[in-house]
């Protein structure tokens, strides 16, 4: 006999910040002390720091899964890479088809945890839309194979798009682009390369930044100097421009306490694309924005008038 899947939760705004922002706290190092000693950190362990792949502990090894949620209808996939890799990722179909049916979310999460922290925001998205959401594992998170860094998640970036785009019954769906914080700028670099095929429909950011060497001077300022030396570069400031084919959602925290909320203003303030959206959550600091009023609605308003009805 089957064991017969737990009650799904309830899918309140508290909900989701009590099953999401406990794991997406960045390591910010209050003391001096402790900052003398991230500026050494920082020119030779940058990738441990840039990428906390083990916050929390666990993170490595207990990846939450989507019948947790409440979400029956979904497949837990190991995607290949084109140099050798495998990426875990979620494949999560709606429990039924409403407002965006031929739409396909791809999702990028931050710099620390698993996408099975993620799932309650998959959740809601899959219920207010009625869309497939594909959850991607970059290298060395989770249950994906390889060491992270930018050269590999770019990589990665493109084989979940291909994934989708392969997939028979995802090949004709438009395709939103959604990144949190560092998935902000993978999603940036990803739609750049990839808009003049015509079905990527959208690109939603959430408290990005110009580029990690500006960013440091921010969360370790001792290291300011050193940011130089980073080889780590993320650069959505000169990446973002290229998009002018897609529409860009803009969701910015105001009260974001890692990414400055200017980094937001500027990215909107050069982007080049003639559809752009700008929305502010007044308390939504860099892990808790999802919670805020509004979040959802203002994607559910993104995706019905600058993707569904541009069809």
């Amino acid at each position: 006999m089957s064991e017969s899947p737990p009650p799904p939760p309830s899918w309140s705004i508290t909900s989701i910040v009590n099953n999401t922002v406990q794991f997406l706290r960045l390591p910010v190092l209050a003391s001096s002390s402790l900052a003398v000693i991230a500026s050494g950190l920082l020119y030779f362990k940058q990738n441990e720091l840039i990428y906390p792949r083990n916050i929390p502990t666990d993170a490595r090894t207990n990846v939450p899964i989507p019948r947790q949620f409440g979400i029956t209808d979904s497949e837990d996939l190991q995607l290949p890479t084109p140099d050798g890799e495998s990426l875990h990722a979620f494949f999560m179909r709606p429990s039924k088809k409403s407002l965006a049916p031929d739409v396909t979310i791809l999702m990028f999460h931050g710099n620390a945890g698993n996408i099975g922290h993620r799932i309650p925001i998959a959740k809601v998205l899959q219920d207010v839309l009625g869309c497939n959401v594909l959850m991607l594992e970059y290298r060395g998170y989770g249950l994906s194979s390889g060491v992270p860094d930018e050269a590999g998640l770019k990589i990665d970036a493109q084989t979940g798009l291909d994934y989708i785009r392969q997939r028979t019954e995802t090949s004709n769906t438009k395709i939103v682009v959604y990144g949190q914080s560092l998935g902000g700028a993978v999603a940036i670099n990803l739609v750049a390369e990839n808009q003049d095929r015509g079905d990527i429909g959208g690109l939603i950011l959430e408290n990005t930044f110009l580029s990690i060497r500006k960013l440091i001077p921010t969360v370790f300022p001792p290291a300011r100097y050193l940011a130089r030396f980073c080889h780590q570069y993320w650069t959505s400031e000169e990446i973002l421009p290229k998009i002018t084919k897609v529409p860009i959602l803009f969701l910015s925290g105001l009260k974001d306490e890692i990414v400055p909320p200017s980094n937001m203003t500027q990215l909107f303030g050069i982007c080049q694309t003639e559809r752009k959206v700008w929305r502010t959550l007044p308390n939504g600091g860099h892990n808790d924005s999802v919670a805020e009023p509004g979040y959802f609605e203002h994607i559910h308003s993104f995706i019905t008038e600058e993707v569904v009805d541009e069809d």
